[in-house]
């Protein structure tokens, strides 16, 4: 599956999630839009440090998610790694083993569609 694909199926099944769940799936929505507005941490610092998170919680979804936001807000391969390096050196060996095959790959196909 492509990462288009696993972004494609994320979105939809928070979709389902919000018909079963209006209230919750909304407010979950709300709050996650507000978390990453533009306020003293810029939009793409926002995007790198939750790319950290999920890289390092090995949450494969927010990875692919948070690798294209960080792409779609500027940032640069080198910044992308180096947001990554900084999780590695906090969670391990399993970070990098997120890094080097999941980001890569999302760096890779989400580089040649911009």
């Amino acid at each position: 599956m492509s990462m288009e694909q696993c972004l494609h199926e994320y979105k939809q099944g928070l979709g389902t999630f919000t018909q079963h769940m209006p209230k919750v799936g909304q407010t979950f929505n709300a709050f996650t839009e507000a978390c990453f507005e533009e306020g003293t941490l810029s939009k793409k610092e926002k995007q790198l440090i939750a790319l950290g998170i999920s890289v390092a919680k090995q949450d494969e979804y927010c990875t692919i998610y948070h690798t294209k936001g960080c792409i779609d807000e500027g940032a640069t391969e080198e910044q992308i790694f180096e947001a990554c390096a900084v999780a590695a050196a906090l969670a391990g060996g399993a970070t990098m083993s997120q890094a080097v095959t999941l980001v890569r790959q999302c760096v890779e196909e989400f580089r040649h569609v911009h």
